[in-house]
């Protein structure tokens, strides 16, 4: 691929208002963007979306950039990279961090898609030239003003992060602005054991899905239930590569997945759990990670995949930022987000917005 110079840029955008679940609140959302750069000067870009505090999983944007300059940039110094796919195979053996991963491969992805002059939808195998999106209201999101302006947008699909114990509460709040969208909600790992006959009495709501209920490993609690439920279960958290899945599904604990490029570690590995998903007639999704346009942009592309046919949470940049580093910016029309049709993720940085909110540099030469 030609790389000769890797950079990284530790960054701090402030959300338009906090963003609140069961595990935490964001107020600032800090994340590193990767730019990768060939011999010709052309950069590609990726984005590590770990949050700052550990409640999402472990990693956090400090851990991952350790990881990313002391350890991933020296690794990948040292191989000779002809594919993004390399750095897949090169950093598996290193545990966890696949956060940092993803955001590291991903550049590369871009870079190699600029370099075969396609876009990156189109080099990984994307049927889709615009794409159906959901949007995500968080605990402390004003409802009454927000639902009219996103219908008003062509939003059909609205994930809510719910209070436990009033989810139905939370649900029919919803319902009564938006009585025509397909409603989910999302436990982010909340519930327990204890929970569940609570959880199969919101079956009669008619939800899309609720999406994982229990914690990271409860594959079994997952699996109960599912086979109490007809609502679909959605697995997040839980799957973090093409093993986690094919044990999900073969344990009948889920109906739909969630797959994230940050949480699985790269397009490659998301790729993967998307065709194993096709294999056992299990529909895939796209799930955000309050990241900025560059991962979006990454996501737009995986979601052009045939097994992507849920609205997944690709909303426009103006959902969460008053300005988003790439121009132009990701826009939502009648409910649909294009697929861009120009080389790589197809669209440019905002040098001078980056600059502004950039904490911290670093770089390498190859």
């Amino acid at each position: 691929m030609r790389v000769k110079e890797i950079k990284l840029y530790k960054i701090a955008m402030k959300l338009k208002s906090p963003f609140r679940t069961h595990a935490g609140t964001v107020h600032n959302r800090e994340s590193i963007l990767i730019e990768m750069i060939d011999e010709n000067g052309v950069s590609g870009w990726g984005e590590g979306v770990a949050f700052s505090l550990p409640f999402y999983t472990a990693e956090t944007v400090e851990t991952s950039w350790h990881m990313l300059r002391d350890v991933f940039l020296p690794e990948i110094k040292n191989e000779e990279i002809s594919h993004p796919s390399d750095i897949y195979v090169t950093l598996k053996s290193y545990q966890g961090n696949d956060m940092a991963k993803a955001g590291l491969e991903g550049a590369a992805w871009d870079l190699y898609a600029k370099q075969k002059g396609v876009p990156l939808s189109q080099l990984i195998g994307g049927v889709r030239s615009s794409l159906q999106t959901g949007v995500v209201l968080s605990l402390d999101d004003k409802l009454e003003e927000l639902i009219p302006y996103y219908l008003e947008e062509g939003y059909e699909r609205f994930k809510i992060k719910v209070r436990k114990g009033k989810e139905r509460e939370d649900v029919e709040s919803v319902r009564e602005l938006a009585p025509k969208a397909s409603v989910m909600f999302d436990g982010n790992g909340a519930y327990t054991e204890e929970d569940i006959p609570h959880l199969v009495s919101l079956d009669d709501l008619g939800l899309l899905m609720i999406e994982q209920p229990f914690k990271a490993g409860d594959f079994y609690l997952h699996q109960q239930l599912q086979q109490k439920m007809n609502t679909p279960i959605c697995l997040d958290e839980s799957i973090t590569n093409d093993h986690d899945a094919y044990q999900a599904i073969q344990l009948g604990a889920c109906k739909t997945i969630n797959i994230k490029v940050g949480r699985v570690g790269g397009l490659t590995e998301a790729i993967k759990i998307h065709d194993l998903c096709m294999e056992h007639d299990i529909p895939v999704w796209c799930g955000g990670m309050l990241e900025t346009g560059i991962s979006r942009a990454h996501n737009i592309a995986l979601a052009s995949l045939p097994g992507f046919s849920i609205p997944g949470d690709i909303s426009a940049s103006s959902r969460y930022w008053y300005q988003d580093v790439i121009v132009p910016e990701v826009m939502v029309e009648d409910g649909r987000v294009q697929v861009s049709q120009q080389d790589g993720i197809g669209y440019e940085i905002d040098r001078p917005y980056l600059g502004s909110v950039t904490q911290e540099t670093y770089d390498i030469q190859l």
